[in-house]
Parts: C-alpha cells; sequence; structure tokens
C-alpha cells in the first residue's frame, strides 16, 4: 500500500485520523516546525500556512527545500485570500501549488487525491551512518556490513535517531514521532525499546552509539 505522510502547520477541522482509499493510505501528522520532523514511512506532503508564529511560511518552505528529509516533499502553501503576487512569492520559495484558506480535511483530502505524487518524492531507501546502515526497503539494519536483527519497533527506532543524529530526544518526542501517539504507552516502554536497540548493536559490534542524556532523553551520536 502506498502511503503519503501530511505534514500540517496548524489544527485541522475535521479530524485527523488516517485516511484510506483504495491501495492509498494518507496519514496526518500536526508538527510544529520548531520540533523534529516525525518519522515519515511514506512520501512526505507540506501544508505549510502562510502566516506562522515567529516565521513565514515562504522561510518555512526555503527550509523545508534546504532539508535532505523534506527537499523532495510535495509543498502547499496555504494562502489566506486568493492573491497574484502572493502565489507567485510561493513558488518561488520552493512551494509546488496553493491553496486559498482556511482548510480542512475535505480539502487536504481533495488536493492529495487529485495529484499523482512522482516516484522519486518518497522517502531515501537506505540510510548510512559511519559503518551503520539501514535498507528501508528490505527492512534490514547492518553494522559493517554484519546483520543487526531489529523488530519493528527497534527499527523505527534507530531509522528515526540516524535520520537526526546528535539530536536529544525525550522519550515523550520518540512516541509522538514514531506513530505511537495514537495508543496510551508508558514512556518507560521506550527505554525498553532503548536497551533492545542497544543489546542488538552491541552484539553486532557497533558498540554504544546511542547514548542516554541524564533527564532529557537518548541521542544516536555521530561516529
Amino acid at each position: 500500500m502506498r502511503q503519503i505522510d501530511i505534514l500540517l502547520t496548524d489544527l485541522l477541522p475535521g479530524g485527523q485520523d488516517s485516511f484510506v482509499h483504495g491501495d492509498l493510505r494518507v496519514v496526518f501528522h500536526g508538527w510544529n516546525w520548531t520540533a523534529p520532523m516525525p518519522l515519515l514511512d511514506g512520501s512526505p506532503w507540506a501544508f505549510v500556512d502562510w502566516l506562522l508564529p515567529e516565521l513565514s511560511g515562504l522561510e518555512l518552505c526555503r527550509r523545508l527545500r534546504c532539508d535532505a528529509q523534506t527537499e523532495a516533499a510535495h509543498i502547499t502553501m496555504v494562502l489566506e485570500e486568493d492573491d497574484a503576487d502572493a502565489k507567485r512569492r510561493a513558488l518561488r520559495a520552493g512551494a509546488d501549488d496553493y491553496i486559498i484558506g482556511p482548510i480542512d480535511r475535505s480539502a487536504v483530502l481533495d488536493r492529495v487525491l487529485s495529484v499523482q505524487l512522482n516516484e522519486r518524492e518518497g522517502p531515501a531507501r537506505a540510510l548510512r551512518l559511519g559503518e551503520l546502515s539501514l535498507d528501508l526497503a528490505a527492512l534490514q539494519a547492518r553494522w559493517k556490513e554484519r546483520p543487526v536483527p531489529l523488530m519493528p519497533n527497534e527499527f523505527r527506532l534507530l531509522r528515526y535517531l540516524m535520520e537526526q543524529p546528535g539530536h536529544v530526544f525525550s522519550r515523550t518526542q520518540l512516541i509522538a514521532a514514531l506513530g505511537k501517539q495514537e495508543q496510551p504507552i508508558d514512556e518507560r516502554t521506550v527505554d525498553a525499546w532503548v536497551s533492545r536497540l542497544r543489546r542488538a548493536l552491541r552484539e553486532a559490534g557497533a558498540g554504544q552509539p546511542l547514548r542516554t542524556v541524564r533527564s532529557l532523553g537518548y541521542v544516536l551520536d555521530r561516529p
């Protein structure tokens, strides 16, 4: 099943539950641009509001185009009014298209279903950090080409940390980023994920690249 991950810079009237249409799954992510990017399993699509607290939508659009995780994302600028100059500025900033706000769930889904994304707009199929690599298509982690057996939660955790090495994440942030906020999960569950991931990396000879930062959370150190 194909998946599109929708990044939203504002609350979406109508709800943000996932939507399935045929072989397409649409997953919504409420996202504050000051927070880390959530884990994106499908093709990324950002709906960026023209005006944001402390930052313009145009500047956020430029930043998304400069970020390796979102440089190929489909970006729709949400304009406040039907203004020709605003449309030109949005496209020059890197937006693919625009829509007149305010928007709701139906408007977003109508736009998504009317546009066919190219395969190139999906997430990278491989990640590498020093001798540690991930094959996202095969769901396989390797250390110096030696397989690292991981369960799904640990694989997703490692992928997310590898996408943002050197960044400290709290337990709450990891639960939200990995898409686990829909079902109540005790924050200590993250400790179990981390413990299993550390053990697998250690047994593969990778040492201890996943570090605990006291009172803050966890970080995957750069090699």
